[in-house]
């Protein structure tokens, strides 16, 4: 598997193209964030609320595909930033082109969360709708992309020239815990594409990552195969998996989840392994 080039961000030091977020930032007005509680969506909302007050509003849309621990530190982020924050339930298993689960499906995603933000800004008087796009994510396959073009959303942290990296670096420095957080992509991505997407299928793969994480494990994918449950691993603590007294819980974890085999994928971890060219 040929891995991917990140996209190259060499516009200023990670500082200057922060003080250029900013720049960005106070010019939009009243804005919402679509807010996940992800690494680069977390930094938005920090740098927006820093800017913007009160005039900020994190919108964060739960369904099945959200797993309940990221809903709940969604609560907690923003909640510690003091930040406005609404939470709105959605079923997006209830969209027939998400349900049959195409290759564009996040589009699918995406333009649900949007039209949400949407509407709601027209509602309640917002200028703007921002996400949590990096400069590094216009190289990797984003159907969403195009229903943030559609829905006009803006990506400051594309426009300021800023990366996975200098995020993360950046985060740290502002004390944020999102600094080092694995990527946390929706349930859905866990299901390799036109394998149909079920409520069923979505508590059956969080009940089985929700046993890894029970027992340490911290950047993980259970990858949904009918009855058999496949296991990504990260580099780093894959040869945990294979500790018998480990293994045997693993084992029984996920099987209570609903799976019949567990197989531990030796490649180990590789986001978006799902995803055309991998």
């Amino acid at each position: 598997m040929a891995e991917r080039e990140p996209i190259a961000t060499t516009e200023g030091t990670p500082a200057e193209r922060l003080l250029r977020m900013r720049e960005i930032l106070r010019g939009l007005g009243r804005t919402i964030v679509a807010f996940s509680g992800g690494v680069d969506s977390t930094f938005v909302l920090r740098v927006a609320h820093e800017e913007l007050g009160d005039d900020v509003l994190a919108l964060t849309t739960t369904s099945a595909s959200m797993p309940a621990h990221e809903l709940a530190e969604a609560r907690e982020l923003a909640a510690e930033m003091g930040a406005r924050h609404l939470v709105v339930s959605t079923d997006e298993v209830a969209i027939a082109g998400y349900a049959k689960n195409p290759i564009d499906r996040c589009w699918f995603c995406k333009d649900n969360l949007y039209r949400i933000c949407r509407e709601h800004a027209v509602a309640s008087g917002f200028a703007q709708v921002v996400d949590g796009v990096n400069l590094d994510d216009l190289g990797d396959h984003r159907p969403g992309l195009a229903a943030a073009a559609e829905q006009s959303v803006r990506h400051p942290l594309v426009e300021a020239s800023l990366g996975k990296a200098a995020i993360r670096e950046l985060s740290r420095a502002m004390g944020l815990r999102t600094h080092d957080k694995p990527a946390a992509p929706c349930l859905a991505s866990r299901f390799p594409y036109g394998t149909a997407i079920t409520h069923e299928r979505l508590h059956r793969v969080e009940r089985a990552e929700n046993a890894l994480r029970a027992l340490g494990f911290r950047e993980f994918r259970v990858r949904f195969e009918e009855d058999v449950a496949r296991l990504e691993i990260s580099a780093d603590e894959i040869a945990r998996a294979f500790d018998p007294e480990l293994r045997r819980a693993i084992a029984v974890g996920v099987r209570e989840a609903g799976f019949r085999r567990v197989v531990v994928d030796l490649d180990g971890f590789r986001s978006g392994s799902l995803n055309p060219g991998h």
